[in-house]
């Protein structure tokens, strides 16, 4: 995410050519790795205050509407609404809750103002979801036309995957809660002088992994070969397989070099061996208040040091 969010001056785009962001470091991801996680982002198993709204917003009655084109379309947004876009475009699904919290300094009035705009330029959708236990849940996802838009603006990392549209409505809830923990996360990497760079979920990784698998044909249960592609990826192969995080995180440190963090959402749903496969792979484990004393046990259970963070 960059720091400088408003120091690009949008033109009409339909005359230029997108400018693709500088990249300062040509150097590999870093390959530090900790019973912890990936990364050398701090990691101390007690829970830190988050950093709220680091891209800080223009006043509203500063944040004037500026045109964007896309096919000959003209939008009128404003920065924070550009902004909204960004933060709901990486992750695919935001609950307004934590978009206020994050994003808006929790300022619900000035985000709803910005939803509707959004809307009305058909560019942001807004469902209710029933979840479990008959409970609901608002989000918010790019359309289509989003989508474009935001590409357009050249606004994210150049690698950065931007996504549209609810794709499992039944893991809605799950998958917003990965914007939370993406925050969570982030702070950490900011009171370490890091700076977060891209995000990469889990769609993108079982896409990539899954190819380069396949490509091995015959090959592709042979151990050595496994070993192989889990390094390409900065992935272990734990038990056979090779476990894929919800989140990942690459940053750049506080020396200026790019490091990486994974990140997984553990429930009450999952099994000892899994929550294991997960430690053993490295991935800062997270969990829901609610869940939390149960993962502990299964980990203290399976002689496991790694910790559980509060989401």
């Amino acid at each position: 995410m960059s720091r400088d969010f408003y120091s690009y001056d949008p033109q009409d785009t339909r005359d230029t050519t997108p400018r693709r962001p500088h990249r300062e470091h040509e150097a590999d991801v870093s390959e530090t790795r900790t019973n912890r996680g990936s990364g050398d982002a701090p990691h101390n198993g007690r829970e830190a205050p988050e950093t709220l709204d680091r891209n800080v917003l223009k006043p509203e009655r500063e944040d004037s509407p500026r045109a964007y084109y896309v096919r000959d379309r003209a939008y009128l947004l404003r920065e924070s609404e550009i902004h909204t876009l960004s933060e709901v475009g990486r992750f695919r699904v935001v609950a307004p809750p934590d978009l206020a919290k994050y994003g808006y300094a929790r300022d619900s009035a000035r985000m709803e103002r910005d939803i509707r705009r959004l809307k009305e330029q058909s560019l942001l959708t807004d469902k209710t979801l029933e979840t479990s236990q008959r409970q609901t849940l608002r989000v918010l996802t790019l359309t289509k036309q989003g989508q474009r838009l935001l590409k357009k603006t050249n606004r994210l990392h150049e690698d950065q995957a931007i996504y549209h549209g609810l794709v499992k409505p039944r893991e809605a809830k799950h998958d917003a809660d990965l914007y939370r923990l993406y925050h969570k996360e982030a702070a950490r990497i900011e009171r370490a002088g890091g700076r977060p760079v891209r995000v990469i979920l889990d769609y993108e990784l079982k896409r990539d992994l899954n190819r380069d698998l396949a490509a091995l044909g015959p090959d592709k249960d042979d151990p050595d070969a496994k070993e192989l592609i889990a390094e390409k990826h900065r992935l272990r192969v734990v038990n056979g397989k090779i476990p894929v995080p919800d989140v990942r995180i690459e940053y750049e440190t506080a020396q200026r070099e790019l490091s990486r963090v994974d990140l997984e959402l553990a429930t009450s749903h999952y099994r000892p061996r899994g929550l294991a496969a997960k430690a053993k792979a490295g991935f800062s484990l997270y969990s829901r208040p609610e869940d939390a004393s149960r993962l502990r046990r299964i980990l203290n259970d399976q002689d496991l040091t790694a910790g559980i963070l509060a989401l």
